[in-house]
């Protein structure tokens, strides 16, 4: 079964079919339910069911997403999170791992420039 289009770019659309192949994960190995979703939204999200709520069969590994008001756009989005949590199972670097990284370095980069305008603070007394 081949994975459906959803409310997004053609280009995401096909960067999620590609990545879902890299990691072996199949449509099929997916159970996919939809319920209400909270918060923002008034009327259209009380009365829509727009909340995701994605299973990988295989690994139990379960991702919710209500982020957006569109049904389709969640389960975009719940199927990218369920890729990057899988990613991250199996070793591979996952966005916050990249995101964390990237805050390790600004602030070393802030403290190195702390210490060359004020000098080594209390140490140096």
């Amino acid at each position: 079964m081949p994975v459906p289009l959803f409310a997004v770019s053609e280009e995401k659309n096909r960067w999620l079919r590609e990545r879902m192949e890299a990691l072996g994960v199949r449509e099929e190995d997916l159970r996919e339910r939809f319920v209400r979703s909270s918060g923002k939204g008034g009327q259209h999200v009380n009365k829509s069911s727009t909340c995701v709520h994605l299973k990988h069969l295989p690994t139990g590994l379960e991702v919710k997403c209500m982020k957006d008001r569109s049904q389709s756009v969640n389960r975009f989005l719940a199927r990218r999170e369920l890729l990057e949590r899988l990613e991250g199972l199996r070793g591979g670097t996952t966005g916050r791992d990249r995101e964390r990284e990237a805050a390790v370095k600004r602030k070393a980069r802030r403290r190195k420039r702390a210490v060359m305008k004020y000098g080594k603070g209390e140490e140096e007394e």
